[in-house]
């Protein structure tokens, strides 16, 4: 009796691996519910062969994704300075903060590229001044922008 079967994952799955990996599980888990519902196939030089063809098209565009935002930071870079207009009140202390969600729309309003703002981190501005903030563009790939907070 076979202990182990190997199939390839068509999916990701939590308790085995992500896509395209070659993991091996019982024959039973494999027969009756990976291999029906379309989850996994069987091991064959072809289905190999078309998974490495899978892979490196994959890493293709996570390469072109990267260069983009490489390419987006070099512009943000270039801009220098983004400007936020919030209400004051006395000695320049602000009605609220600046948040990131601000800061987003001023790199759209600069940049008409739109950018999450949940991956934009923004220290705590209670005041008009400059500031440096994260702006996440990838995973490897950070910008570091200068905000000037300034009164309307």
């Amino acid at each position: 009796m076979v202990k182990r079967v190997q199939v390839v994952l068509n999916e990701d799955i939590l308790s085995l691996g992500k896509d395209g990996d070659l993991v091996e599980v019982a024959p039973g888990y494999a027969r009756n519910f990976l291999m029906p519902y379309g989850k996994a196939l069987p091991v064959t030089p072809a289905v190999m062969k078309q998974v490495e063809h899978r892979k490196a098209k994959k890493a293709e565009q996570e390469a072109a994704i990267k260069k983009e935002a490489l390419e987006f930071q070099t512009a943000l870079v270039t801009i220098g300075r983004f400007t936020v207009k919030k209400q004051i009140g006395e000695d320049e202390v602000l009605f609220g903060t600046v948040t990131n969600g601000d800061v987003a729309e001023a790199i759209e309003e600069a940049t008409k590229k739109k950018v999450d703002r949940r991956d934009i981190t923004v220290p705590d501005i209670h005041t008009t001044g400059k500031y440096k903030v994260q702006v996440k563009l990838h995973t490897d790939v950070t910008a570091e922008i200068n905000v000037e907070v300034v009164s309307y």
